[in-house]
């Protein structure tokens, strides 16, 4: 895939997507999706369960393989800027039970900028002292992880991505299942990363805290339904068209759309 130069419109965008299509067993999961982000957004990833939303940021990161389209970062492909790419997965997708603690996995986050065999210096172990300070953890940098709470596990994983000093992010759902204190941590950590003009795209499932949350909106049922600026997307009708007749969830989507009017 050809890089395009500094100067070109593509390359300042942190995420464009065309034609992007994903098949298990020749049955598409997501398809035809065509998806602009601009800089410094956050942005939410909404869609009813089964929409193709983890799919998507897999895809998009060379996890998964497509069936067809392109996907560029900063008018890159992801192998070529993986450096400025950081990811927060599922929770439910991590093996808990291996033996490293907080501090261990955070340090990790810094491998694509200190490359692999490389010791880990104390300015290395300091960045990441700092990124576990900055949701709250540096009092349980040396707990084993399996020892910590859902919410505690969460916040590790963002404090390695905040380690890695990505331009562009992509998290998983990561307010599923977190606690209140969980919840502010990392609605802090986004507008963080927003005023330092970071990009972040967030699976996520609770649409009365979209607009309270996010600037931009992707609503996603295996295509793109709509994507702009939340005030101008989220909108009943459009959630209509994105979850059909799923009414305790529109009743939500109503109320949000409300708080917005």
């Amino acid at each position: 895939m050809p890089a395009h130069p500094p100067g070109d419109p593509v390359a300042s965008h942190p995420l464009q997507i065309r034609d992007l299509t994903v098949a298990y067993q020749r049955k598409p999961v997501i398809w035809d999706i065509d998806l602009k982000i601009d800089a410094g957004r956050l942005v939410a990833i909404v869609g009813p369960n089964g929409a193709g939303k983890s799919t998507l940021l897999k895809a998009a990161l060379d996890l998964i393989p497509k069936s067809s389209g392109e996907v560029l970062m900063f008018g890159q492909s992801y192998s070529q800027v993986r450096k400025r790419i950081g990811y927060v997965p599922q929770r439910e997708s991590v093996d808990w039970d291996f033996p490293v603690s907080a501090l261990d996995v955070v340090t990790m986050g810094t491998y694509g900028r200190l490359g692999w065999f490389r010791p880990v210096n104390r300015r290395v172990k300091a960045r990441a002292m700092e990124a576990l300070d900055r949701v709250g953890l540096a009092d349980y940098a040396h707990r084993q992880i399996s020892q910590l709470s859902g919410g505690q596990q969460q916040r590790t994983f963002l404090a390695r991505a905040l380690a890695q000093d990505a331009d562009l992010y992509f998290m998983d759902e990561p307010f599923a299942a977190v606690d209140a204190a969980t919840e502010q941590a990392i609605v802090a950590l986004l507008k963080d990363l927003k005023a330092n003009h970071k990009t972040c795209l967030v699976v996520h499932h609770d649409l009365a805290t979209v607009p309270q949350y996010f600037d931009w909106t992707v609503l996603l049922n295996m295509r793109v339904v709509a994507s702009g600026p939340t005030e101008t997307v989220f909108l009943e009708a459009n959630l209509r068209k994105t979850y059909g007749g799923k009414l305790d969830l529109l009743a939500q989507a109503a109320e949000a759309v409300r708080k917005l009017q």
